[in-house]
């Protein structure tokens, strides 16, 4: 639309808004489909009418009756651009074109003269409102949303993947470093997200961290859900992804496209220095090329009524990295990934869709590791080849794979809909290992007095390596019915899905060596020999394991217009979680957890320009899967204790004579685990609280602004303590002898409260209920368990200009807070990858001032994105984020560690050092920008694009994640006092350092 044509529409706003106004009568507005959008309105004059709504793209029809009181309601209506049709009699008395469907979204289209009786408004009778004269702001929704349609993607400067499109979301943060590419919402940790792809969720079925992604060209819309979902979700504490992918249309279009980041434009990057100065890892040369190919095909098999679309990505990447001094190494990597999807809907009749998407995300990696003079900076020789198949080498085995997905939507009359959906994946994991020399060297530490570990033998190239046949699979399937009856929206369902994996974890070339001054041989019955200055550990760690965790739900949701401006959404969801072991034996098995949802919104004056919103909402997520392969399982983990009087070549002592007898650590000896035995009686699930009030306020036809205030309250945790002393004080207390008992190392728990757990008191079956109160948790030095506590608030303000005059912009500013004792599932602290699983909780001492700013704390975030179409040739693009940096902490040695956990207290120098008091990182800021050129030479639709976008322009490079381990575990003999670990607050990640990426994009008819 031409400027003056906007403008003109503009000028008479308040007459156009009073009469779209009129829906607001209509009765519920907006179904919370995850695939879908609504399109609801008046009809000036309903008698005889019939609102027809075409898609532009594939030609479907629907017709809906207008009912007495002139409205309508179009309901699961495949995303897209629409064109919406008032008929009487056949005959055409109306349209708006070009009303776009926003996933999860309700579009107001209304017709004549519907609310108002002013001369002004009946003459707006035919104005064709097109793009944004309709309302900006949607007086339907209660949630909090962005969404990023397939446009917004390519016309804004970020990377060309999922995760970065999330974090342009107020109160989103990129996860830690150690994590691999995920992101955290509203102060959760990063593995508390929930992710789908055309309505089916496609999350990491072993840890949640993590999903199974698609080509970035297939976007069709992104929707951001930080808060506040309606009750069809659930299994998320954190945040909602939801992707809509594109479709076939009745043109057949294709398109190519290449881009390039050069290793030539990369900013070097930071190399990493100790405190005192020294060199950690040299990174100058770690870069990389990085080169994608991207194509699509979209068209009709059958005009109007079978559509195909397929895309692909393939990128390759090149890159070479020397690692730290710790273990020197010269890796040349070559990385493949490749990303496929194929999507086919049949518009069987108007009334009836059926659609079948199915995607693959692959990737392989190969790494050749050579050895590395830090001396002479030259590569040494060559130790070995690692292949991975769908594993990322930092965060473990990676989600990938392939998923089909089904899906019907059948329109049986105007008032009720229902839809279907079924969809699996699978995913292989592999880690192929190929050594210059002996395939089964060991893994060899040296803690011989040195001033930092020294890693040889077969840990050069890996540590512990994934075991064989590592797979994840899921099915699943959801069913709900919706049912308009006056004033309420009616929407019911069944969501289930079931998570499959196998995996495990051995080191690499099967065992471990560890040498240390023979003082520090932990109090396990072993004497010290005399004369021996030194001991040789060997380790041995094994697990593996099938497991599985099904999930069911089922949801109602009233969306109920109580009047003209008041929309109440009210839902309920009843999840059922049940985690089977790898016997195939439930270990945990939880009914009834009710999620209630309530939502309000208000239309002050009823014009759609300002609307005040709030809702509260319970939310709960099942345990992960990785939980059952070590914690629920058989798994295997001991250490045995030597002199020797020699070392091999390989790294592995000789003359070797064991001293004591092998010690199996937490109880982990390759027997099956009673499930009965593994999780308190009645667990209760993870589950959060959530409140948010806010508000968004049109100030004219292109500006509008907001805020909203947030609160979450993490009321119910799930983690395993590890510590038998609750036990022995129970059965001392009640006269129970714990001698010939069977206690695992460890139990899964509700943290902060009373637990019962059952105990095999004699190793032969008999269990006895041990109720164990808050005191007797508590150690004999009187330290106890802190309540649970992890609370998020924040403010969140935003100013933003709709698509008007060429440009689009957006600035989002959060003031935030995410404090408490527990990050949640992860422990950011140290990046332990152990989902429900860490350290915290495993004894009251190592939760000793742990209450502080959790490591997802961001007190200010700026952001800013938008672009410019300078000319009909040239676009220009810029993103503009800014945050605190996260906090600082010092772990160390507790003068008692009783529990034997080493520097893992939030304590130095023996005192207490609690969380979050060691300041922050630096702030970090960056800027990233880009341009199209679509040269009028390449044809009348411009179908060439040259595209350059250059990221973190600025190049800073600052710390956005440390090591926060203050002190070794040994003590010095001169000041008494836990010896400084020469490691604390090196860096662990920067920031990107600045990276170009050159794009030519070609489009074109068939």
């Amino acid at each position: 639309m031409q400027r003056s044509a906007h403008r003109a529409v503009a000028i008479r706003r308040s007459a156009l808004c009073t009469a779209l106004a009129l829906c607001f009568a209509s009765g519920a507005v907006m179904a919370q489909s995850n695939a879908s959008g609504v399109v609801f309105g008046r009809v000036a004059q309903p008698e005889g009418a019939t609102v027809r709504l075409t898609n532009v793209g594939t030609g479907t029809g629907r017709d809906i009756n207008v009912d007495a009181d002139g409205r309508y309601r179009a309901t699961s209506l495949p995303v897209g651009v629409y064109k919406v049709t008032v008929l009487r009699g056949g005959q055409v008395v109306e349209t708006r074109d070009n009303v776009q469907v926003n996933i999860g979204g309700g579009v107001d289209v209304s017709f004549g003269n519907a609310v108002a009786s002013s001369t002004e408004a009946q003459n707006l009778e035919g104005v064709q409102v097109t793009g944004n004269a309709l309302p900006a702001i949607d007086v339907s929704s209660v949630d909090s949303r962005t969404v990023l349609t397939s446009q917004q993607l390519q016309k804004i400067p970020i990377a060309r993947d999922v995760t970065a499109a999330a974090l342009l979301a107020p109160g989103v943060v990129a996860g830690d470093a150690r994590y691999g590419n995920v992101a955290s919402f509203g102060g959760s940790s990063a593995s508390e997200n929930q992710y789908y792809i055309n309505g089916y969720s496609v999350t990491n079925a072993l840890t949640g961290l993590g999903f199974v992604s698609l080509p970035f060209d297939a976007i069709d819309q992104q929707q951001i859900f930080t808060g506040g979902y309606g009750a069809e979700y659930g299994r998320s504490t954190g945040g909602v992804i939801n992707i809509v992918t594109k479709r076939g249309g009745n043109e057949w279009k294709a398109g190519l496209g290449l881009y390039v980041t050069p290793q030539g434009l990369r900013q070097t990057p930071r190399s990493i220095y100790r405190e005192d100065g020294t060199l950690w890892q040299n990174r100058r040369r770690n870069k990389s090329t990085d080169v994608q190919y991207t194509g699509y095909i979209s068209g009709p098999l059958i005009k109007d009524k079978l559509f195909l679309y397929a895309a692909g990505d393939f990128t390759r990447s090149d890159s070479r990295n020397t690692s730290s001094i710790v273990a020197p190494q010269r890796t040349y990597q070559e990385s493949k990934a490749t990303k496929w999807l194929a999507k086919v809907d049949w518009n069987i009749t108007d009334n009836h869709l059926l659609e079948v998407t199915g995607f693959g995300d692959k990737s392989n990696v190969e790494r050749s590791v050579y050895a590395y003079d830090y001396d002479v900076g030259a590569r040494g020789g060559y130790i070995g080849t690692d292949n991975l198949k769908n594993f990322d080498a930092l965060a473990g085995a990676a989600p990938g794979g392939d998923v089909y997905v089904g899906k019907y939507t059948g329109y049986i009359t105007d008032n009720l809909t229902i839809n279907a959906l079924y969809g699996h994946s699978k995913t292989v994991h592999q880690r192929d290992l190929v050594y210059a020399s002996n395939p089964n060297c060991p893994w060899i530490t040296d803690n011989r007095g040195l001033p930092a570990e020294q890693i040889t033998g077969c840990g050069l190239v890996n540590n512990t390596v994934l075991g064989n046949g590592a797979e994840d699979k899921t099915h699943g399937w959801r069913f709900d019915v919706e049912y308009i009856a006056g004033d309420h929206d009616i929407r019911a369902g069944v969501d289930n899905q079931t998570l499959e994996s196998y995996s495990g974890q051995v080191y690499e070339g099967g065992y471990r060596w560890v040498y240390g001054p023979a003082g520090n041989i932990p109090s396990r019955g072993i004497v010290r020999p005399p004369g021996v200055d030194y001991y040789a550990q060997k380790r041995l760690f094994l697990t593996g394991a099938s497991v599985k965790v099904e999930q069911e739900a089922q949801f109602i949701e009233d969306k109920w217009q109580i009047t003209d401006r008041w929309l109440a959404s009210i839902g309920l969801r009843n999840e059922q979680f049940k985690n089977i072991n790898g016997e195939g034996e439930t270990y945990v098995k939880q009914r009834h957890q009710l999620a209630p949802r309530l939502g309000l919104t208000w239309d002050v004056f009823g014009d759609s320009t300002f609307k005040i919103y709030g809702n509260a909402g319970r939310y709960h997520l099942a345990i992960p899967s990785n939980v059952a392969i070590r914690g629920a399982s058989a798994s295997t983990y001991y250490s045995e204790y030597y002199t020797y009087t020699g070392v091999a070549p390989n790294g592995e002592p000789t003359g070797i004579q064991q001293i004591g007898t092998r010690a199996y650590l937490n109880g982990e000896d390759g027997t099956p685990l009673n499930p009965k035995t593994i999780a308190s009686q009645g667990i209760d699930a993870y589950f959060q609280d959530e409140y948010i009030l806010g508000f968004d306020k049109a100030i004219n036809a292109d500006w509008s602004f907001g805020a909203k205030a947030t609160l979450r309250k993490l009321k119910s945790s799930i983690d395993d303590f590890c510590d038998s002393r609750p036990f022995e004080k129970y059965a001392a207390r009640n006269g129970i002898d714990l001698t010939n008992a069977s206690i695992p190392g460890c139990y899964l728990f509700n943290p902060g409260k009373s637990n019962t757990f059952l105990v095999d008191i004699d190793s032969q079956g008999t269990l006895v209920p041990f109720a164990l109160t808050k005191d007797d948790f508590t150690s004999p030095e009187g330290v106890a368990f802190p309540d649970l506590k992890r609370k998020y608030y924040s403010l969140e303000l935003y100013l933003e200009h709709q698509l008007a005059d060429n440009w689009y912009a957006r600035v989002d500013y959060t003031f935030s807070r995410s404090y408490g004792n527990s990050e949640g599932q992860l422990k950011s602290d140290i990046g332990q990858i152990d989902p429900s699983v860490t350290q915290d909780w495993d004894a009251p001492e190592i939760m000793q001032y742990s209450n502080g700013p959790l490591p997802n704390d961001r007190t200010h975030q700026l952001k800013a994105y938008g672009y410019w179409q300078a000319s009909p040739e040239w676009l220009i693009g810029a993103n503009v984020a800014m945050a605190t940096g996260r906090p600082k902490n010092c772990l160390g040695q507790d003068p008692v560690d009783a529990i034997q956990y080493g520097a893992s207290y939030f304590e130095c120098g023996f005192q207490p050092a609690p969380r979050g008091s060691q300041g922050r990182l630096p702030w970090t800021w960056s800027l990233d920008l880009n341009a199209e050129y679509r040269p009028m030479w390449a044809g009348a639709k411009q179908p060439l694009a040259f595209t350059a976008a250059v990221f973190n322009l600025a190049g800073k490079q600052r710390t956005v994640a440390q090591i926060d381990t203050g002190e070794l575990d040994t003590v010095d003999d001169t000041t008494g006092l836990p010896a400084v670990n020469p490691d604390y607050r090196r860096p662990v990640a920067y920031q990107t350092p600045r990276y170009f990426r050159l794009g030519v994009r070609y489009d074109f008819s068939l």
